[in-house]
């Protein structure tokens, strides 16, 4: 057990909830561990970790940072523009806060701050989520402390001695699912007696799932499915014209922007559409739901199709291709649902993939780099 002292933390990161989501339940267990831990957060300003973190309960700086376009584009005249001015403006942070570990979690604003927590010789420690680092984690990886990862075989890309296999950390209160169920219907405006599709295309909306969701409203009504639908921003408009069109709609069907309550709509989910980036897929193992995973086909390295076949080849999973969404989800998810030996099967095979307590064990990581 450690001896506890009061410690002062800098989380950095972001840009999607995969990023943002294992740095709250990080920020979260290091407040179990040691009550008056000072955190602070470090931002790109902009990104959904601006509003998303202090609705979490904790304070944020932003840094005016961005990537850099993969195209020909002029936005990318701005960017070593904006490098000198978030470094400028991290040093400036760091210098006011003075913490004792400065953590990175992927994301546009953890660059910069890493490297003026390394050059200054601060304790640093990066969270790597995915099968397939992030240019971001690659790079600071030769000068930081330590490097947590969630997969074997990191040491392709990381050295091998930096190295902690803690799985990823996921939100306590979004996998404790015990004695939710009514509330969530409550929650939801949905009657009990249906089975319940979730759609999560991600945090930003997912263009593929959405639109195989829309071309099928009525097959999957007509099954007498229940769809809570997160759209996304970009979706949530359409959508949300979509359902006023038919009563049978409105009253069968929750579209929402954003879930911010995922436990509610985890307990009351008889199947799960999802894209499959890491945290996505940590959080149904561990609250266990049949899942059917449309991996992002241009994620980097394709890393999204490697973690959703992981669970397809131990039969705890199935995998539609996205440009096959249109054609095949909606009826794959609909015969899922109607099948309670497959989805039992799932659920057991999906419970060993859980890893317990990441966030715990990246947060022991982090006070012992504070001594």
């Amino acid at each position: 057990m450690h001896q506890h002292k009061k410690i002062k933390v800098i989380i950095s990161g972001g840009g999607t909830g995969g990023h943002i989501f294992p740095a709250i339940a990080i920020a979260n267990a290091l407040k179990k561990k040691i009550e008056d831990c000072e955190i602070l957060f470090i931002g790109a300003k902009g990104r959904m970790e601006m509003e998303k973190v202090p609705a979490a309960g904790y304070q944020i700086e932003g840094l005016w940072i961005s990537g850099l376009q993969r195209n020909l584009s002029a936005k990318n005249l701005s960017f070593p523009f904006k490098v000198i001015a978030s470094l400028m403006n991290a040093k400036k942070i760091i210098k006011k806060f003075n913490p004792d570990v400065v953590v990175g979690v992927g994301g546009y604003a953890s660059g910069p701050t890493l490297k003026v927590a390394t050059g200054k010789g601060i304790p640093t420690l990066i969270q790597e989520q995915n099968s397939f680092p992030g240019i971001t984690n690659r790079l600071l990886a030769k000068s930081v402390n330590k490097i947590c990862v969630a997969y074997d075989g990191m040491d392709k890309y990381f050295p091998l001695s930096k190295i902690i296999l803690t799985g990823n950390p996921v939100r306590q209160e979004v996998i404790d699912l015990k004695g939710k169920k009514d509330k969530a219907f409550e929650y939801f405006k949905l009657l009990p007696a249906n089975k319940v599709l979730l759609v999560v295309g991600g945090s930003q909306g997912a263009k593929s799932i959405n639109e195989a969701i829309h071309e099928n409203l009525d097959l999957i009504i007509k099954n007498n499915i229940r769809l809570i639908w997160q759209t996304g921003k970009y979706y949530f408009s359409t959508a949300s014209e979509i359902i006023t069109t038919d009563c049978s709609y409105e009253k069968n069907i929750r579209v929402v922007e954003f879930i911010s309550r995922m436990d509610y709509a985890y307990a009351i989910a008889d199947v799960v559409i999802s894209r499959a980036g890491a945290i996505a897929i940590a959080e149904l193992c561990a609250v266990k739901k049949p899942s059917v995973l449309v991996p992002l086909p241009t994620a980097a390295e394709d890393h999204q199709t490697k973690n959703a076949m992981a669970l397809v080849n131990k039969n705890a999973a199935i995998l539609v291709k996205d440009n096959e969404a249109n054609e095949k989800l909606a009826k794959t998810a609909i015969d899922l649902i109607n099948n309670e030996d497959k989805k039992m099967q799932f659920m057991e095979n999906m419970g060993r993939f859980e890893v317990k307590n990441s966030a715990e064990i990246i947060a022991n990581e982090i006070i012992d780099l504070s001594v």
